[in-house]
């Protein structure tokens, strides 16, 4: 069932190898760019419609692309209104654009200890890098 109630949350992450436990934050060396880090540099983040990070009040946005692949980035102005919750993982509405997408794509960053993230709506990956398809992002247990 899809939520979009909004749910703080301290931290967001990726449960599956290579990012097994991987945080979602901004890059150290570009705020707008969301990657895939260790848990003590983490963004806390609200999560409804909109995803916003507590820390720097940015919010995270799909950009337009032609590959199945969607860049996110995080922005002053929230530009996405598709994110919502099924359970504890963070997914597209179906009502969406983007229709209900759940799975992400990692790839490394030349930053190391670090993985790029992108929304997947198909099989499309980035050449020349090396990613981990089909990633899903989800909230600390809501057991």
């Amino acid at each position: 069932m899809e939520s979009v109630a909004a749910v703080t949350v301290g931290k967001i992450r990726a449960v599956q190898s290579p990012v097994f436990h991987f945080y979602l934050q901004s890059n150290s060396k570009n705020k707008s760019i969301p990657v895939l880090g260790p848990e003590g540099s983490a963004e806390a983040f609200t999560i409804g419609s909109t995803i916003q990070s507590k820390n720097s009040s940015l919010y995270l946005n799909i950009l337009p692309a032609t590959t199945s692949y969607k860049p996110l980035a995080l922005s002053a102005t929230s530009n996405t209104t598709a994110w919502g919750l099924e359970g504890d993982t963070i997914i597209t509405v179906t009502g969406s654009s983007y229709g209900r997408q759940l799975n992400f794509l990692a790839c490394k960053s030349s930053d190391g200890g670090y993985y790029d993230i992108f929304l997947q709506t198909g099989s499309d990956a980035p050449s020349g890098k090396s990613c981990s398809n089909y990633q899903t992002l989800h909230l600390p247990c809501l057991c």
